[in-house]
């Protein structure tokens, strides 16, 4: 996947509890250090306390990756905190950033928080669904979270994303069927969808453009 054809140079996934933003941010990441000097992983996840960016800071550091987290102590409690940093990076020029926000309702207030520095910027967000997880099910179900998430953080969704999966137990049935699902919701909502995300030892070939994602976090569990 060539990140760079998205014309962007902030990249901020959102969506619900659960969709897989973190590994598709770290992924994000990891591909354009590929290619560029600076890159740097927002990480402002204030929801959930598992499967976060900050937990492979310093893997990721090593890879010449800044990772921008709650400092020290604060770095795993569960509380809204965004640094002055974050602003900072999104405004760089310099730097390459991908910003993984937390789910649901409270995630995008904090995204909506963020928005006069993100609306000075060449940003794509990309609304990321697993079809798998509870309340992303149906094509109502979907909608409706595309349409709530956009509203409270007063982000114009860009992309979507078929990340139908049940980790290691995904079957291609499941992949085709989060795209046929995730396509009746793009051709509604008039938002292209950007790709679709498999195992990376999946061959798959579906209807959409394939991320082959590698899993950074699967081994804390």
């Amino acid at each position: 996947m060539n990140f760079k054809e998205f014309n962007a140079r902030v990249f901020v996934y959102v969506g619900m509890f659960g969709s897989g933003k973190t590994e598709l941010a770290i992924n994000t990441a990891v591909e354009l250090k590929k290619e560029e000097k600076n890159v740097a992983l927002l990480d402002i996840d204030v929801i959930s306390p598992y499967f976060r960016s900050r937990d492979k800071k310093d893997p990721l550091e090593e890879m010449g990756i800044k990772v921008i987290s709650p400092p020290g102590a604060l770095s795993h409690a569960d509380l809204p905190i965004i640094t002055a940093q974050v602003g900072g990076y999104i405004s760089n020029e310099s730097f390459f950033t991908i910003a993984d926000v937390g789910g649901n309702e409270d995630g995008a207030t904090v995204l909506g928080s963020l928005k006069p520095f993100l609306d000075r910027v060449n940003k794509k967000v990309f609304f990321v669904v697993n079809t798998l997880r509870p309340f992303s099910t149906t094509f109502d179900e979907i909608v409706r979270n595309v349409k709530k998430i956009s509203a409270v953080s007063r982000t114009k969704i860009d992309y979507l994303i078929n990340n139908t999966n049940i980790a290691q137990e995904t079957t291609e049935e499941n992949v085709k069927n989060g795209e046929e699902l995730i396509k009746k919701v793009s051709e509604y909502l008039e938002i292209p969808v950007a790709f679709t995300v498999v195992n990376e030892e999946m061959d798959f070939q579906g209807e959409f453009p394939i991320l082959k994602l590698k899993r950074y976090l699967a081994e804390q569990w």
